[in-house]
């Protein structure tokens, strides 16, 4: 029997058998099919996002400052889902500016 644990063992072979060859090498990922992918999720997530809010339909009662309005449970989470995404876009934005300034400036005392 081999001695490395490795390699099986073959008993039609005795104990010369070889290790299996390699995989065929996979497709290399491409744009397009990591856009085609975060396109399928992204239609996915809005399902069960539209699931959610069909689902809590009861109105609620908001207030913020002096205004008050009246929603459905699920519109109400879903826009403050949106707004918390848009203020995180917009922070991330900012710091996005703030780093490609540095890094020109950078580069320009490098020269």
């Amino acid at each position: 029997m081999s001695s490395d644990p490795s390699v099986p063992f073959d008993p039609a072979q005795g104990d010369i058998s070889t290790p299996p060859p390699p995989p065929p090498p996979s497709m290399p990922l491409t744009r397009a099919g990591a856009l085609w992918t975060a396109l399928i999720a992204g239609f996915l997530v809005l399902i069960v996002l539209l699931v959610f809010v069909t689902q809590n339909t009861a109105p609620v009662d908001l207030a913020f400052l002096t205004w008050t309005w009246s929603l459905p449970a699920g519109v109400a989470i879903l826009l403050a889902a949106i707004c918390g995404g848009l203020l995180t876009a917009l922070v991330g934005t900012a710091r996005i500016f703030q780093l490609r300034r540095a890094a020109k400036k950078n580069l320009a005392a490098q020269r």
